[in-house]
């Protein structure tokens, strides 16, 4: 709700400008009659007060919080569209807030707040805010421990590693016999990269077999148990193995990554994903309770 509302806005600011708006007087008495007076609603107003419009008064606090929704969408290769200046504040206060609230009091003049789907949506607002106000007090009951967090990495700290690639190369051919006639050439001194692109019948032969830098799960659970295996290490070649498009050597390269972050290093990022777990968790044990002790009906039949 709270983005459609963001969205009309600013869509009531670019028609507006491109109308020429500018011009609305705010504070014209003419416009202050019995009925819109009647018809204000009364609030308590905290904040420096900067316009009333028909005695509607505006807060700065009111107008700083526009202009941060207002700047909040607008796209990040345009940050020239923020409202920054106090100039720029001032047109928005005229241009769009005062717009918006004389349309506000002018449905309220026509009872428009009183019609039915103005109170089922009001009332959706009002519980969806409720809501959003009561996971936010339940969440600002939760916290973690640095226990936690030291118990979480010491349990998932290899899982926690920077991703390891590695830069390999492949010979691909159709029989095994022509696999074991390249690995002993291979193991008598032949350069890897000029069989590959005589022999190999993989896309990579124009390369040499060169793959570049590769991940886990590039390619095929036995290309990773060889190409990732503990005792292959750069310069070194793999025995045969068989794939979807034939039969592989692969050559290790060279590696990267794969180095153990340490606590501190993770800390907050552990921190933010266990609070948000306790955070879930906790609301799903609320919803729970309540729903134990609640009385649900619902009618499956009725849904068609």
């Amino acid at each position: 709700m709270k983005k459609n509302v963001i969205i009309l806005t600013g869509c009531l600011f670019l028609f507006f400008m491109l109308e020429g708006c500018d011009k609305i007087n705010f504070l014209n008495p003419k416009k202050i009659t019995k009925k819109t007076e009647a018809t204000i609603p009364v609030r308590a107003v905290k904040g420096t007060i900067i316009a009333k419009v028909n005695n509607m008064p505006v807060t700065l606090e009111d107008l700083n919080q526009e202009i941060d929704s207002y700047n909040s969408i607008v796209p990040a290769e345009r940050p020239e569209a923020k409202i920054t200046t106090r100039e720029q504040k001032i047109n928005y206060l005229k241009n769009q807030l005062v717009r918006n609230m004389l349309l506000y009091q002018e449905g309220l003049n026509r009872g428009l707040d009183r019609k039915e789907e103005v109170l089922n949506d009001l009332e959706k607002t009002k519980m969806n805010l409720v809501i959003v106000e009561l996971v936010k007090q339940e969440s600002e009951k939760v916290d973690v421990s640095s226990k936690e967090i030291e118990d979480y990495y010491n349990t998932y700290k290899d899982q926690l590693k920077e991703p390891e690639e590695r830069q390999v190369r492949e010979i691909v051919v159709p029989t095994e016999q022509e696999a074991k006639d390249i690995l002993v050439q291979l193991l008598q001194g032949a350069d890897f990269a000029t069989l590959a692109k005589e022999k190999s019948k993989s896309a990579s032969s124009t390369n040499g077999g060169d793959l570049g830098f590769i991940p886990r799960g590039k390619k095929f659970a036995q290309f990773d148990a060889a190409a990732f295996s503990d005792t292959l290490e750069p310069g070194s070649v793999s025995n045969i193995f068989k794939g979807p498009d034939g039969y592989y050597i692969i050559k290790l390269e060279a590696k990267r990554g794969g180095k153990q972050k340490s606590l501190s290093e993770l800390w907050d990022d552990i921190k933010r994903a266990l609070l948000f777990i306790k955070q879930e968790q906790k609301i799903e044990d609320l919803v729970g309770k309540l729903s134990r002790e609640g009385k649900l009906e619902i009618y499956e039949s009725e849904i068609k």
